[in-house]
């Protein structure tokens, strides 16, 4: 395939400053961004009356402490994912490297079982309901997905497949045909406009009156459990739309 166009990708150090072995990545800066932004919105959806009638809610110091649980939970599940999923005999043969996050690597699916069981042990602590929590989670989590594919755009990872249309771009280490910027797809459909569907669910129809009511479902028939039926949707979503542009092709290249 020979395009007539091709966009240039943009040249950006996936390493914005490298301290010693200690290299801060913009992936990094897109988990630091995702969590305290979703934790900031988290705060502001308790402090919403409105939202929750006389339903009982995590007061602000709660979700100021569940904010360690998380990160805990997404950094810990995360690594561990990528070490047991995708490359258990490398670590297995260097063990010291499983604790270097810093050097990249960490698996969606892990962490969202490190977050799961984080938010379970500090809804059993606190006396908090667990789908009241999930439902709060449900609706802040669209922002860290945001970041994480607009970081791994930057990191020229997890792209789509080889096709013509006009922007589409040669990405390094992709060869030298023009591919989908699948990464942006995604930050569209799980972040932006994933988060615009939940805000309608819990602002306009005020369903987080309805503990696990968010949690359980998405409309037009989305299962949103924990955001992993959603996330299925939005990459079938994804795929179907690079099957119109490129069916000979193979899908992204997605973990």
């Amino acid at each position: 395939m020979t395009p007539l166009l091709a966009l240039p990708f943009p040249a950006i150090d996936p390493v914005l400053v490298e301290i010693g072995p200690v290299a801060i990545r913009w992936y990094a800066l897109a988990y630091i961004a995702g969590i305290l932004l979703a934790w900031r919105y988290m705060r502001l959806l308790v402090l919403n009356d409105r939202l929750w009638g006389e339903g009982k809610r995590p007061s602000e110091q709660d979700l100021d402490d569940f904010v360690l649980w998380g990160t805990l939970g997404i950094i810990v599940g995360g690594r561990l994912g990528y070490v047991l999923f995708y490359n258990p005999v490398h670590f297995l043969a260097n063990p010291g490297e499983i604790l270097a996050v810093w050097t990249g690597g960490m698996s969606f699916h892990g962490g969202f079982l490190g977050t799961v069981i984080a938010m379970g042990l500090f809804a059993y602590t606190r006396g908090i309901s667990i789908w009241t929590l999930f439902d709060l989670a449900g609706c802040a989590a669209p922002i860290g997905l945001f970041f994480g594919r607009i970081a791994n755009f930057i990191n020229a990872e997890l792209w789509g497949r080889t096709t013509d249309v006009p922007w589409a771009f040669v990405i390094p280490g992709a060869g030298p045909e023009p591919r989908h910027p699948s990464q942006l797809y995604e930050a569209a459909l799980e972040g932006v406009s994933l988060f615009l569907v939940i805000r309608l669910l819990s602002h306009r129809f005020e369903l987080l009156k309805k503990p696990g009511f968010i949690a359980a479902r998405l409309p037009s028939g989305m299962v949103w459990e924990g955001r992993l039926q959603s996330y299925t949707a939005s990459q079938t979503l994804i795929s179907a739309i690079l099957v119109i542009f490129s069916p000979w092709e193979s899908c992204c290249h997605c973990r």
